[in-house]
Parts: structure tokens; sequence; C-alpha cells
């Protein structure tokens, strides 16, 4: 059997791993693996939905078993297997890489990715405003001000804004109460999800409503990017620029689909 190939369906009584972090973060190799397997499909277990290549049940790059908290995830996890050519791309699979970093990254270290994300209770992008030109002020309005008043609602944080990029200090009990709001999300997929949301965003209160329901995934995006949008009417549009935004927009919405999983 190939590296390859045991690296995702591994061998019976194998009990090397390789590094979990370094699996987590894309595994790169100078080379793309060869399409190994004909169908890909799942199967259900007790604990979940793994991922089937030939009907074999797959692994991570960790060799933990590649299993799907929903069936509707294990489909779109098992497309993106099928639509692969003779070479297994990893950068044309998102949920793959993402559930990879939930099982092999995540579920082992839930503490410290929840403070990292705690992190961003300080500095969240919709708390730095900007002073001029008004019609950038009044998109950023419109944009993160509902965002701030549900907020207050849903978990009772009181947001201090700054204009421009001087840091502002935000209250202890609003820090201490968006941590707790991070501390509750226990399931390893939906941390996983909710780390690539706000990472991408620069906001745990957009990841947040996401989460919760309050963001559809395209009206988040959009609050994200009020400065691109803006940029882009006044500028132009650029191509490199647009490749990358449409190229994070994908991650984006992988992560979106994992928060919605019902863990």
């Amino acid at each position: 059997m190939s590296d390859q190939t045991t690296d995702w369906l591994g061998e019976p009584g194998d009990g090397a791993r390789p590094d979990p972090i370094r699996a987590a973060r894309g595994h790169s190799k100078p080379a793309l693996p060869r399409r190994f397997y004909t169908e890909a499909g799942f199967s259900e277990e007790a604990e979940g939905f793994r991922l089937t290549l030939d009907g074999r049940p797959a692994n991570t790059p960790a060799r933990n078993p590649l299993r799907l908290p929903s069936r509707a995830l294990a489909e779109r996890v098992a497309a993106e297997w099928a639509a692969q050519d003779t070479a297994i791309d990893p950068a044309h699979m998102p949920l793959t890489r993402l559930a990879n970093t939930a099982i092999d990254g995540v579920r082992p270290r839930l503490g410290a990715v929840a403070a990292d994300l705690c992190a961003y209770a300080g500095t969240d992008l919709v708390a730095y405003r900007a002073g001029d030109p008004e019609r950038l002020v009044a998109a950023q309005a419109a944009a993160w001000d509902p965002i701030l008043a549900w907020a207050r609602d849903e978990f009772g944080a009181r947001v201090i804004l700054s204009e421009g990029v001087m840091h502002v200090e935000q209250p202890a009990d609003t820090i201490q109460t968006l941590s707790t709001a991070v501390n509750a999300v226990t399931d390893p997929f939906r941390l996983a999800g909710l780390h690539t949301l706000t990472t991408l965003t620069g906001s745990l209160l957009i990841a947040l409503a996401v989460l919760r329901g309050r963001l559809a995934p395209a009206e988040a995006w959009d609050a994200a990017h009020v400065d691109e949008t803006y940029q882009a009417a006044v500028w132009g549009r650029d191509a490199e620029a647009e490749a990358r935004l449409a190229a994070r927009r994908i991650e984006f919405e992988a992560a979106a689909a994992f928060v919605g999983v019902e863990g």
C-alpha cells in the first residue's frame, strides 16, 4: 500500500501518527498525491458519518477517523473527493481541509483555540470606524451598527467605537461576556468554523452572528468587506485583489457550513 493511500486509509494496527498541527495546516507536499480511489462516499456510524474511499473508511492526515457530524456535511465532503481529477488537490477541498483541522488540530486543543478567539473581543473590526469620507462612514454604520445592537441584546456586550486605527480598550465585562460565548462552543467542528470566520473577517461579533443565525453567510461576508466594496466603487476593481477575495470567500463559506452543523 502506498504512503499516499495509508495517509488517508491507514493500516490495521498502525499506531504511528504524524504531527496533527502540521497536518491540519495544509498538508503541504512537494507534489500533489495521485488519486488512488475510484469512488468516494460515506458510511453512517454511531459517532457520525465516516468518509469512505472505494468503500474503505478514510482517515485524516494524522490518521484519525475522517468522520463528519452530519449527513449533509458528509455528502459535501464526499463530493469534494469525487470531484478530484488525477491528483488530490487540497486547495480545491475547503471542507475536507477544515474537517482535518477540526479533528486533528482543534479537538485536542479546544481551550487554546477558544483563547485565541477570545483575543478578538478586544480588537473587533466593527469597533474601528472611518472618520471620512461620508459615504464610507455611512456604509460602515449601516452594516455594523445592527450587529452592535444585536450584541447588546444577545450578550449584553457594550462595544466602544474608535475612529481610525487608534486602539480602544473595550470594557472588561464586554470581553468577559464574549469570551463566555466563545467558550460555550465545545464542538470541534463548530469551533473550527467559528475560528475561521473570525480570522477571515477580523470580527468575532460577525462570526458569532453567523453561528447564532443572526446573519446569513452572504450578509456576514458583505458586512466584513464594507471597506473593500467602497474602495472598489471608488477606484475600480483589481483583478488580483478580486481573485484573493474569491479564494477567501470559498474558505468563509466552508466555515459557515461548519458552524451550521448540529454537533
